[in-house]
Order: structure tokens, then sequence, then C-alpha cells
């Protein structure tokens, strides 16, 4: 029979299960509303309203690219504790889940909960919901990014510090065979470690909220005039010390942390001519738990 729209919103109001679950569980039941909240509590997706606003500030970032590094996803798995989120076996399901995930093309969160997952016709949804009763912490996917490379270029990541930092990453060149040689290939992974440590704000200074921007110039006024500054040479200090905070904030004038004397523009250039290219960083995600 056809479940409406309307019984699915009750039965999750009732249960707080997922929106998958109920309509399953509706189905199941033939639209009995009470024998459907009956047979999620059975499954342990009930439970999940109980706990559903606990804090799940703890868990693992992951990640799935490719083999041929043209896609890729970067993912925050949350749990309530880190005893959970150090768990080989909890790594090796989010291994699991992501890799069904990236190969569906779910490109958030949200989308990821739809994805099939398990050899019994279920979803992701589902399995969180599994994994809950199996656990008893909540278990969710709170961020998830995925990459598709544009033209030529390669997808990368990096998982730091054990899961409590990940980076995904493009670099797009102009040859195709620049994708498949392996000093490029050690160059992206060089960057993705770089974006790890230095945790650049943004790509350029474009991506750089314009208020901050506004903020470090008059907190730096500020500083100047106290410190007595003239107000005539203020001006000329001040683009200094705004040139400085990019520096510090957009990943291309970041030095690299490899080699402090190269900025991450000039090694893209260097690197670029070595392999006869032009070298491109066109977008990176950093999360972190």
């Amino acid at each position: 029979m056809a479940i409406s729209a309307k019984a699915v919103s009750e039965l999750r109001k009732q249960t707080s299960a997922g929106m998958m679950a109920c309509k399953k569980a509706l189905t199941e039941t033939n639209g009995d509303l009470e024998a459907a909240a009956k047979l999620l509590r059975e499954k342990g997706e009930a439970k999940r309203s109980d706990r559903a606003d606990r804090e799940t500030s703890e868990g693992i970032v992951a990640t799935h690219v490719a083999a041929d590094a043209n896609s890729g996803i970067l993912a925050v798995v949350n749990c309530e504790t880190d005893f959970v989120a150090k768990n080989d076996a909890f790594q090796a399901w989010v291994g699991e889940v992501l890799e069904a995930v990236a190969n569906s093309g779910a490109a958030s969160a949200e989308e990821a909960l739809a994805v099939s997952f398990g050899s019994e016709g279920g979803t992701v949804e589902n399995a969180l919901g599994a994994k809950f009763a199996e656990l008893g912490e909540v278990i969710k996917i709170s961020r998830l990014a995925r990459f598709e490379v544009s033209g030529n270029g390669s997808i990368a990541s990096y998982i730091h510090m054990g899961g409590k930092v990940g980076v995904l990453l493009e670099v797009g060149c102009e040859n195709a065979d620049t994708a498949s040689n392996d000093e490029f290939s050690t160059l992206l992974k060089d960057i993705t470690l770089h974006i790890a440590a230095a945790s650049p704000a943004g790509l350029t200074r474009d991506d750089i909220d314009g208020t901050v921007v506004e903020e470090e110039n008059e907190i730096n006024r500020k500083q100047l005039l106290a410190d007595g500054k003239p107000e005539a040479i203020i001006d000329k200090i001040l683009i200094g010390k705004i040139n400085k905070f990019y520096s510090e904030q957009v990943l291309t004038e970041q030095a690299f942390v490899k080699d402090p004397d190269l900025s991450i523009a000039k090694l893209l250039e260097a690197k670029g001519k070595d392999l006869g290219d032009t070298l491109t960083i066109r977008r990176y995600e950093r999360f972190g738990i």
C-alpha cells in the first residue's frame, strides 16, 4: 500500500527514527502507526529519540578516494565517546560506509543517509540506527564533501592524528599525463599534509571574510596609535601587516611546512616547471573533530 508523507511524519514525531526507517516500518505494517512504532522499538531505531540530543563531540574524519583519483569524499562520522572513535572495528565499519557512499555519488551528509548499504536491502541511515543499537551511542554523519575532477587533474586526501583531522584536495593540470606522474602525486600528498598542519582559512584572498580583514585592520590601527605611530605612516604600515595576515591565512600564500622559504604558490610553480605543466589548486576541504 502507498504510505503517505503525513503518516511518515507522524511516526517520526512519535519515535524520532529516521525518515527511511519510518517509511519501511509503515510499509511492513500496512500503515499501522502503533505497530510500526513497536517495530521500530524492536529494531532499536525508536530508542534513538531518548538520546538523539546527546552530544556527539567525538568521532573520526575519514575519506575514500577512487582508484583512478578522479573522485573522492571526506566525511566526519560522529559518536559520543573517544573509546568508540578509536575502536578498530568501528573505524573499519566507517570505511565500509564511506566506500558505499563514494560509489553512490552522494554529495552531502543528507544524501548519504539514503545510500544502499548492507546485504539486506537497507540504507546507511538504517546502518547508523543498527550501530546505535549495538554500541549504545548515537552515530551520525555530520559533514561530507565530494570532489570530482574537472578536466585534467587528481584528487588526494590525508588523514591526520588518527582521524581527528582530514583533508580532501583537487589539483588541476593542463597535460593529461601529469596526473599519473609520481612526482605530481607526491606534491598532492605534501599539500594535503600542509593543509592539515597549517589550517588555512581560504584558498585565495577572495575566500577570506571581508569583515575579518576589517577587524584585523582596526585592531592593528588601534595598536599602532597606542604605540605612538604618526597617522601619516599608519596606512603604509597597515598594508604590510595585512599582507602578513594573508600570508598566514591564505593557502597559496602560506609558507610550505616542509620548506618555509617557499610559499605554496611558489611550490606549485616550481613543480610545474619540473613537470613541464601549469598546476593549480582548484579546491580543498579540511574537516576536524
